[in-house]
């Protein structure tokens, strides 16, 4: 179980754009931050991006965020669009993950693949 993640950003300004407009459809939002950091959650925040702290160049994370319905995955997809990110992967059902997985896959301004998954189970 995770309590927490923070990811270190080049520009937090810009990735605070993206996600401020990707979590809305989630029901996330900023919580908590200020000129260094900035933390997202509903209630407590659990995600962090916070302005790069070295010079060791950015790697690739996955990160997968819940949503709350198949059409919150979607909106989450148009949100990303409109801020002008890749799509790795439209919104669909994944059946090779399980058959109710549904989700949607995109690079976020450091080049993080970010996908936001809704679970169908039953």
């Amino acid at each position: 179980m995770l309590d927490h993640v923070s990811i270190q950003v080049d520009d937090l300004a810009a990735a605070a754009t993206f996600y401020d407009a990707v979590f809305e459809p989630l029901g996330y939002r900023r919580l908590m931050g200020d000129e260094h950091a900035i933390g997202y959650g509903d209630t407590f925040p659990s995600f962090w991006i916070g302005t790069a702290s070295d010079a060791i160049p950015n790697r690739q994370s996955h990160l997968a965020f819940q949503a709350p319905s198949r059409e919150a995955v979607d909106a989450f997809l148009a949100a990303a669009e409109a801020q002008g990110a890749e799509v790795l992967h439209p919104a669909k059902v994944w059946p090779e993950y399980h058959a109710g997985y549904y989700g949607a896959f995109v690079r976020d301004p450091d080049g993080n693949n970010v996908e936001a998954v809704h679970h169908t189970f039953g």
